[in-house]
């Protein structure tokens, strides 16, 4: 009985020792602020490239748009046309049947008799096959445009599906922000930075003098500094990259298209040395665009949950250099 007892204790014992040695199972490690802020910056590339998409979709949609309302205002007065032409026809068949003038027996108790009645009947029939040719030809440019619009309506109709896919990805990755977003506001205090009103103000006295429209460029684009980053926004509240830099040049009276890739094809292409004020910085396989405004700064809107700042122009790497024309 005793060595049972001895037995028993030894066992507890040993399982005592084995407690204390054997490690306790692993918590989940906290993220650091900076395993923080690389999800957060790796999520929020990711959402911009889904932005960027959702940005060119609706910009080819609008282009589609204004394609098929031209088209409309051909075709309007196009069937007009047809319409007279036909009414003309019948006009034309209406008076050789009923105008007395025209009576065979009238035209044979005539001078000239038959010979005249030829030569009106052959009138008739040139100016009737004149009034068809009219209606073929309104026709077929009538159904060539309504072919066309077709064909846009049919495209418009296939970038909506499109863009409702891109909001829905949009919303999903929103949605992993929001974490990220929770995770970053118990590790700093805030989910997202603060739109900072008086930022632009302190960024005044910086502004360079540059003169004509890249001058004008230059000033918007400080004037926003400090605005929140909003996704497919381009001003007055908020932008996102390609929203600031097409809403400066629109100040300026020069179009852009609210897209990086777009404002891509559409600026001549630079080099590096030739950089002035108001030209654009294209990064990271056309994901992301900023605007230079000298001495190796760009301003830009980086990232959802970030503001416009001004920063240096390397902060990541560049694709590329252009000037708007």
């Amino acid at each position: 009985m005793s060595s049972l007892r001895n037995l028993l204790r030894t066992v507890a014992l040993v399982g005592m020792s084995a407690a204390l040695i054997a490690p306790t199972a692993v918590a989940q490690a906290e993220p650091s602020p900076a395993e923080l802020t690389s999800r957060i910056e790796r999520s929020s590339a990711e959402l911009e490239r889904v932005v960027e998409s959702y940005n060119k979709l609706r910009e080819e949609i609008k282009t589609n748009e204004a394609a098929v309302a031209r088209l409309q205002t051909r075709i309007g007065p196009l069937e007009q046309q047809v319409e007279q032409s036909r009414a003309d026809v019948a006009e034309l068949a209406s008076t050789a049947y009923k105008s007395g003038t025209l009576r065979t027996a009238d035209a044979l108790l005539r001078p000239g008799g038959s010979a005249t009645l030829l030569d009106r009947l052959g009138t008739i029939e040139q100016l009737t096959r004149q009034r068809q040719e009219r209606i073929s030809g309104f026709t077929a440019n009538q159904q060539r445009l309504l072919d066309e619009k077709a064909s846009l309506d049919a495209t418009l109709t296939r970038q909506a599906a499109q863009a409702r896919q891109l909001v829905a990805g949009k919303k999903q990755i929103e949605q992993d922000l929001a974490k990220l977003y929770e995770l970053r506001r118990q590790a700093y205090g805030a989910a997202t930075e603060r739109p900072e009103p008086g930022a632009a103000k302190t960024e005044a006295k910086n502004v360079p003098a540059v003169a004509g429209a890249a001058g004008t460029v230059v000033r918007y684009a400080f004037g926003a500094i400090g605005k929140p980053y909003v996704w497919a926004a381009d001003g007055p509240n908020g932008y996102d990259c390609s929203g600031l830099t097409s809403a400066a040049w629109r100040a300026a009276g020069r179009s852009l298209p609210h897209n990086t890739r777009m404002q891509w094809s559409a600026v001549a292409h630079i080099g590096r040395s030739d950089l002035s004020p108001g030209d654009l910085v294209f990064y990271r396989g056309l994901g992301h665009v900023a605007l230079y405004v000298g001495g190796g700064q760009v301003i830009d809107a980086p990232s959802a949950g970030r503001n416009v700042l001004k920063r240096g122009m390397n902060m990541m790497p560049i694709q590329g250099y252009g000037r708007v024309r």
